[in-house]
């Protein structure tokens, strides 16, 4: 089958059309189905199963009955059974039916508040070219969303369309706020401090700084339609992706909204920590990565 990239060429964080569900006949299938069940009414989406492994039998049994428990209509949802490399197959799938979200659950840990990435959805979350939601508490039984925090990160691109995105979920759940949080690096405002500096000069340069970053957030935030969402603005001084990922878990967020990656990532490139492995080393809660196709 060929695809045209022509169809996913700057298409829009959202509304969201199409969802997938990358499934794995794990203990938390039944949740992580029954959370995309949710999402696909709440969002009228179109839901698409992917299960990358051996169609067998005794699967395919469990799977229907997921599917009554969760009340999902087989005839309305498409499920694709192949085989492959999990991560090749699922990237390709959501390419191929043009996926606007993509599904996954993270793994737990011993320690129950603490959860990872397995290679899997680490890879996927870095490569996919398309918004991916990981869940790291997925529930058969609905739990209400109230707290969403976004990571804006001022002079990115991106961050429109994250924000936006992070809009249209907190209206699609009747989730009236949301906090766009700005990181500050410090070491940026040390560079421009000198030996030389006298104390009026480091006061001058630091008030200068604090108030050039202040100024860029809100015409960041201006120029962003956030509807009737009350907006709430923060800004965090820390190591980008570590902070925020603090302040999400301090807060006890309901959702962490951050930008997609800017590129994949080699084995070499991960010597040094980027910002967005901080932020999936250890999920305090939901993260949707937004993937701006720009």
């Amino acid at each position: 089958m060929d695809f045209d990239l022509n169809k996913l060429k700057k298409r829009a964080s959202s509304p969201i059309d199409t969802i997938a569900v990358g499934i794995a006949f794990s203990p938390r299938i039944e949740a992580i189905v029954a959370e995309a069940k949710r999402l696909s009414d709440t969002l009228k989406s179109q839901l698409l199963l992917i299960h990358v492994g051996q169609k067998t039998k005794e699967k395919e049994k469990l799977l229907d009955d997921i599917l009554f428990k969760t009340n999902i209509d087989r005839n309305k949802t498409k499920i694709i059974w192949t085989e492959g490399n999990v991560v090749d197959m699922i990237l390709k799938l959501c390419k191929l039916n043009i996926v606007d979200l993509l599904v996954m659950g993270a793994l737990e840990k011993e320690n129950i508040l603490k959860y990872y990435l397995g290679s899997i959805a680490r890879t996927i979350s870095r490569k996919a070219k398309c918004s991916v939601l990981l869940l790291t508490s997925p529930s058969v039984i609905l739990k209400p969303q109230k707290k969403i925090i976004v990571h804006a990160v001022v002079d990115h691109p991106k961050t429109i369309h994250t924000i936006n995105a992070a809009v249209y979920f907190a209206q699609k759940f009747g989730i009236t706020e949301i906090s766009l949080v700005h990181e500050v690096y410090m070491p940026a405002l040390s560079m421009a401090i000198s030996e030389n500096s006298s104390a009026q000069e480091i006061i001058d340069i630091k008030r200068d700084f604090s108030e050039e970053e202040n100024n860029n957030f809100h015409s960041l935030i201006s120029g962003c339609d956030t509807g009737t969402i009350t907006i709430h603005e923060d800004m965090i001084k820390g190591k980008p992706g570590y902070a925020i990922q603090q302040y999400a878990k301090n807060e006890k967020a309901d959702l962490l909204v951050i930008n997609s990656s800017d590129t994949y990532f080699s084995i070499l490139n991960r010597i040094f920590t980027h910002d967005v492995e901080y932020i999936l080393d250890e999920l305090s809660c939901n993260l949707l990565i937004v993937h701006s196709r720009i």
